[in-house]
């Protein structure tokens, strides 16, 4: 019998002093991770295995879990999973393994969150161009992408969700843009993953990442970075470390070898690990990551998601009938578990924000060109009470100043 969200809510014990409405930001993490990173802690200050080498392997083995909850949370191989330090480093991996060469040119959002852009915008020195698609009142339309494509144009990178209005970008017809015209499509997947699915066997993209500390509720500094395996060959690697390469054998019984040389011909693999540091990793990080996924994983997808749909559509009903700037498009297919809304100038909204956070409500202010607000994050772990007792706040602020 799949875990129920009464039961999920009870793994986050914080819940029961302060409403945490902030996932975009960063997230709870469950009793089930830090119990298996404690778990890990135990077992670092023991070393229960027979000799230290057995104890390294170990260690590895209970990091590489990771990697296969990740596959089956968007439908991918476990080869097509890399365990990466956050989003950020699998941005910067794809940025410099993708081939780009002077004069090619890459399209972004203007609503993007600044590190979708900056491993690009450090190709300009090489000549890399960077095309900037402008938001329509907070949307990023697909004709609008599709008239920026150019015979240069080598990549789209993109959000699924913006961070700062929580717009769901229709993954499916770029994944057919992007084919139809040879362009990368490279997704940042950190603002939906954990409440809305994304099936990347049903929806081709090229490269996703995501990190671990917002919706997966894994805040230890480790996420997964997936590629295309059709699309491997096509990447140059920027990093080169021993766990990289294939070792049949196993590394215990290769470094007993007395004719081992530095200079050995080494075969690195050809699967998306290949993208990995190559060494000692964060490896608490991914045990936590690992717990985590599993528990949405048990929760069901699909489950999560219409239960976030619920609580959204609530909430946004909610803030229209008391006369609230819903910023957060209407459409359902364009939803995602974030509502962003404004009570006026960003000054006001900070104010507002600041009188949820007296009551222990915790919510963020967020903008990217001109777009933004009040922005409220509603997961699994939230309640219909969590989001009334928001609205309470708002309509009592609003009903002072008016």
């Amino acid at each position: 019998m799949p875990m129920d969200f009464d039961s999920a809510r009870a793994q986050f014990p914080a819940l029961q002093e302060k409403v945490f409405l902030d996932a975009a930001c960063v997230s709870l993490a469950p009793r089930s991770a830090t119990e298996a990173i404690a778990e890990f802690l135990r077992i670092t200050l023991e070393c229960p295995a027979r000799s230290s080498t057995l104890h390294h392997i170990s260690m590895d083995e209970m990091r590489s879990r990771a990697r296969p909850a990740a596959a089956r949370l968007i439908g991918a191989r476990e080869d097509e999973i890399a365990l990466v330090e956050s989003t950020t480093q699998g941005l910067s991996l794809a940025a410099q393994a993708i081939p780009l060469s002077a004069g090619d040119r890459v399209l972004l959002s203007d609503l993007e969150f600044i590190e979708v852009a900056t491993p690009w915008l450090q190709l300009q020195e090489r000549g890399v161009a960077i095309d900037l698609v402008p938001n329509r009142n907070g949307q990023v339309r697909l004709e609008d992408i599709a008239e920026r494509i150019t015979p240069r144009t080598r990549v789209l990178a993109i959000s699924s969700v913006q961070w700062s209005n929580g717009y769901r970008a229709d993954l499916a017809s770029l994944s057919v843009l992007c084919r139809e015209h040879g362009v990368w499509l490279v997704v940042d997947a950190i603002q939906q993953l954990g409440a809305i699915p994304i099936d990347v066997s049903a929806t081709p993209v090229d490269i996703l990442l995501c990190g671990g500390h917002k919706w997966l509720n894994a805040p230890f500094g480790c996420g997964f970075m997936y590629i295309r395996k059709d699309r491997l060959t096509e990447l140059r690697p920027p990093l080169a470390g021993y766990l990289n390469v294939e070792m049949p054998g196993g590394w215990g019984e290769y470094f007993q070898t007395p004719s081992i040389s530095p200079l050995g011909n080494f075969k690195f693999f050809n699967d998306a690990r290949r993208y990995e540091t190559g060494g000692t990793a964060n490896y608490g990080g991914a045990i936590g990551l690992a717990a985590s996924l599993n528990m949405i994983l048990e929760l069901g997808p699909s489950r999560i998601a219409e239960h976030i749909s619920r609580l959204t559509t609530h909430l946004m009903a909610s803030l229209q009938g008391i006369q609230v700037d819903v910023v957060t498009p209407p459409q359902l297919e364009h939803r995602s578990g974030i509502v962003t809304f404004s009570v006026g100038s960003a000054a006001e909204n900070c104010s507002l924000m600041e009188q949820l956070l007296d009551q222990k409500i915790l919510v963020s202010v967020r903008y990217t060109s001109n777009v933004g607000g009040v922005r409220v994050s509603c997961h699994f772990y939230n309640n219909f009470s969590d989001i009334d007792c928001l609205l309470n706040v708002v309509e009592s602020s609003l009903a002072r100043r008016r």
